[in-house]
């Protein structure tokens, strides 16, 4: 690590982002290195400019963040992540924790919670913003079985979890088998599978099992 902190940001929405970089920029010791406004785009950019850190939101278009992290901690292993969040959702927390993040805050932290989790993350120690803490705690106390559609999308591999996050964007089968360079009965192909593994019968039905998992943002 330098003694500057290289950072990439990465969330679709502009004015969390810009507002995000304006806090950081502030520092005398952090720099944002690039910004990204989804999760495709956050991992090319990580692999481009190797920061130190990446931020990243969860709800993203192309790619959501939880696929993001576990990319850049599987090219980049040195590379910190924390993620930043409006959801606080039993399953994300620990899949992350697994993946191996270094941090997971909730959009209503305040400027310095996040620099405190920038720095802990520099020194290799996990940050967890107190609403995170207290429903791990609350889970370990009183264990309760993961909801069955959180369950069921663990099954999803990640090529699965790809065209599911971009059917439920409103993407049809050739413009999916066009972004993900594959042939439209591959993407049949999982789609078919995807919502046998989910349970699911209707497209309409699918794109709610996305909003309910945190998968899309109900605004995209």
């Amino acid at each position: 690590m330098t003694d500057t902190i290289r950072i990439l940001l990465a969330d679709d929405h502009t004015i969390v982002r810009q507002g995000l970089a304006r806090l950081l920029e502030e520092q005398p010791n952090i720099k944002v290195v690039a910004e990204a406004t989804n999760g495709q785009v956050a991992v090319e950019k990580a692999l481009q400019k190797e920061p130190d850190i990446v931020i990243l939101d969860i709800a993203m278009p192309r790619m959501n963040g939880i696929e993001a992290a576990k990319r850049i901690r599987k090219a980049l292993p040195r590379t910190k992540i924390l993620i930043l969040s409006m959801y606080s959702h039993e399953h994300y927390i620990h899949e992350l924790l697994e993946t191996g993040i270094s941090g997971y805050l909730l959009k209503d932290a305040s400027g310095r919670d996040i620099l405190q989790a920038i720095h802990a993350a520099i020194r290799d120690e996990t940050y967890l913003s107190p609403g995170i803490s207290k429903k791990l705690v609350d889970t370990y106390l009183s264990p309760q079985k993961s909801a069955p559609i959180a369950d069921r999308y663990k099954q999803l591999s990640n090529r699965e979890r790809e065209v599911f996050q971009l059917i439920a964007e409103g993407q049809s089968t050739r413009q999916i088998s066009e972004t993900l360079c594959v042939s439209i009965s591959t993407v049949k192909s999982h789609r078919a599978n995807i919502m046998e593994k989910l349970g699911i019968d209707t497209p309409v039905r699918l794109v709610h099992v996305a909003i309910q998992l945190g998968i899309v943002d109900p605004e995209i």
